[in-house]
């Protein structure tokens, strides 16, 4: 049975692990980066079975207009499994209903995320960075 925390501290090797098997486009190699990820993220949600670190959900947020989903990433052995989904769904209950849940799509993922409810839009602008 998968269990979904957001009390569980995690270690950068803990992200690392699910960046990697889940195909995210990620840094995963780089555990001082994610180090800071987990440290200055207001929202960070985690799957888990047993005391294996299967899934992510990261966020950033004001908790009164917007949130937005910076990381979901599931471990290609549990996808399709509505993880994810899941996930997702307790974002958006820690943030509650007066803010907007908004992320940026990889190309591959653009077909899913209409499937757990987002609209998509074409309003998005970035300035990408630089490493």
């Amino acid at each position: 049975m998968i269990q979904y925390r957001s009390d569980r501290a995690i270690t950068a090797e803990d992200l690392s692990r699910v960046f990697e098997q889940s195909g995210i486009k990620r840094p995963y190699q780089d555990l001082e980066r994610l180090q800071k990820m987990i440290d200055h993220a207001d929202i960070m949600i985690t799957a888990w079975d047993g005391d294996r670190m299967i899934g992510a959900a990261r966020a950033l947020t004001d908790y009164s207009y917007c949130c937005y989903l910076s990381d979901l990433a599931v471990s290609r052995d549990y996808q399709k499994q509505g993880i994810g989904k899941r996930l997702t769904e307790l974002v958006k209950e820690t943030i509650g209903a007066e803010a907007s849940l908004i992320l940026l799509s990889a190309p591959s993922a653009v077909d899913y995320y209409p499937q757990i409810g987002f609209t998509r839009t074409d309003k998005c602008f970035v300035i990408p960075r630089e490493r």
